[in-house]
């Protein structure tokens, strides 16, 4: 019976790997847990186990001493002699506590707690093994699905394969083996305490160990590795041996070594990178498949880059989602933004128009206080467009600056550009009168001219002409002779004026529309009788010159 007991207890600590001496422990701990229950005593008690028996003996223990304080576990000197007369003051006198007596309730306790002291044992046992092998490339098998993750028997426990630590193009079968890599081992969890993952990074290093031997040896270093399970990875190498391409090294004869990996991760994409110190250029060889114009670090405290790629190129060093320049960040350790060359050539023009645009100081704004003034200037805001361009929630991060405040400088803006353009207005209308001006002083002197040259042109097309110097005796005789005959003309127009003003006699209503086309007419009439009256007189005028020149 007793060698039995022993055995059970050696094959339980070989299927739990833990040591035989922890189950008897637990088996010591769980009698005197049930005795203390039954017995319903607070005496210090002891559970004893004898392999050679098979018997769990249960002790309550008094200490020897002098005076006694404490009659459950103290006992006085005189009274340890009775029962053991070799006693001493600090030595412990044990008495045997029946354990015949212990009925089915104090059994099940006694399962209870060896099953929790085993179930404990375990986990330690487990925690200790795994947690120094975090990152190590292990071969499982799918064992059940809990919902959406995964329990894997790793053989000597179980491993949970969480839904996050799957990759999207992976679906996985009960008995199918996976490689995978330990990831996480939690002492405090309530199930599997090892977290496994297939989306790590590192799963991807451990098979290029695996399938490089310059990189199990140390030859070539993998520095960095970021990945996106089930879409792309980027891993940056470098050699120690200058004779040994780290690239052509992984990438093995005709893609013999990475073609392996790429089908253990189910066609998932991996770029191969040569690693540089220098972060400008290790940024532009992460950015491929896309060529690169200019790298430029922005801000080295915060890792911030900035760039620059060809048009054509945006949207390749972008790539799909901006998984390539996800990618490529990661893989850095430092912020990126990618801008091509036009948007770089209007970032520049525009901060040119910035600097050489007139600004407006604050001390325009009417309605804001200089105590006001002075607190938008010490927030670094010093003109009125800068002002203009800010949200209320900015504006309220100013030390001073409430809501009424912020309502007043909104007003306070509005006003200024609401006069800005109405003054910009009225400027416009003054200039355009000024050049209307000026453009009309030249078209009048021009007029004039015209009118000049038209009457010298017209001279000597109305008879004209000089008298030669023998008959400049006779000129005035001429002259008075035009003269009488122009005022002979300008009676006989005065007269038909005259006739004409008293003609006009009412008309009748049916000839109302006809009367504008006779007056017309009779106006004509008149003119040409007026015309060629003056032409004769001007040509009487000029034969009788000739005549008068030569006598």
């Amino acid at each position: 019976m007793a060698n039995l007991l022993y055995q059970q207890i050696e094959m339980l600590s070989r299927e739990k790997h833990i040591e035989p001496e922890i189950v008897v422990s637990a088996i010591e701990d769980a009698m005197v847990v049930a005795a203390r229950k039954y017995y319903k005593t607070e005496e210090n008690l002891r559970g004893k186990f004898n392999a050679e028996s098979g018997q769990v003996d249960v002790f309550s223990v008094l200490t020897v001493v002098e005076e006694v304080t404490d009659p459950k576990n103290e006992i006085a000197l005189a009274e340890a002699k009775k029962k053991n007369p070799s006693a001493e003051i600090g030595t412990e006198i044990l008495t045997v506590k029946p354990t015949d007596v212990l009925g089915r309730i104090a059994a099940q306790t006694a399962k209870q707690v060896i099953l929790q002291k085993v179930r404990e044992a375990e986990r330690d046992t487990i925690y200790n093994e795994y947690h120094t092998r975090v990152g190590e490339l292990v071969t499982v098998i799918v064992k059940r699905a809990e919902g959406p993750d995964l329990i894997v028997d790793m053989g000597r426990t179980e491993a949970r394969l969480p839904k996050r630590e799957q990759s999207k193009l992976e679906t996985y079968n009960i008995g199918e083996r996976l490689r995978v890599v330990i990831k996480i081992v939690d002492r405090a969890a309530k199930g599997p305490q090892v977290i496994v993952s297939r989306a790590d990074a590192s799963l991807v290093q451990r098979l290029f160990e695996m399938e490089v031997p310059e990189i199990y040896d140390g030859t070539v270093q993998i520095r960095h590795a970021a990945r996106e399970a089930g879409e792309r990875t980027k891993v940056a190498v470098m050699s120690r041996d200058k004779d040994v391409d780290p690239v052509g090294a992984c990438v093995g004869m005709k893609g013999m070594r990475v073609q392996s990996i790429i089908r253990e991760l189910r066609g998932e994409k991996i770029d191969i990178i040569p690693y540089s110190e220098e972060t400008v250029a290790f940024a532009q060889k992460a950015l491929s498949p896309a060529k690169v114009t200019r790298v430029q670090i922005v801000d080295p405290e915060s890792k911030k880059l900035e760039v620059i790629v060809e048009d054509s190129q945006l949207s390749l060093a972008i790539g799909k989602k901006g998984q390539n320049v996800r990618l490529a960040s990661k893989l850095i350790g430092w912020d990126i933004d990618i801008k091509s060359e036009e948007e770089k050539r209007r970032e520049i023009e525009e901060q040119m128009t910035a600097l050489t645009a007139p600004t407006t100081p604050l001390t325009a704004l009417a309605g804001v206080g200089p105590k006001t003034i002075e607190k938008i200037e010490a927030a670094g805001i010093t003109n009125v467009e800068k002002l203009a361009g800010m949200t209320p929630e900015q504006l309220m991060e100013i030390p001073g600056i409430g809501e009424k405040m912020v309502d007043k400088i909104y007003q306070a803006v509005n006003r200024f550009y609401e006069g800005g353009e109405a003054a910009a207005t009225t400027e416009a209308v003054e200039n355009t009168d000024a050049v209307a001006e000026e453009a009309g002083t030249p078209e009048i002197a021009a007029g004039e001219a015209a009118t000049a040259e038209e009457a010298s042109a017209a001279a000597p097309e109305a008879g004209v002409v000089e008298a030669p110097e023998d008959a400049s005796e006779a000129a005035p005789e001429a002259h008075q002779e035009s003269e009488a005959k122009s005022e002979n003309a300008e009676e006989v127009e005065s007269a038909k004026n005259e006739s004409d003003a008293e003609r006009p006699v009412e008309a009748p209503e049916g000839a109302s529309e006809a009367a504008p086309e006779a007056q017309q007419e009779s106006q004509a009439k008149n003119e040409n009788a007026e015309a060629e009256e003056v032409e004769s007189a001007k040509n009487e005028s000029d034969a009788e010159r000739p005549e008068e020149a030569k006598s």
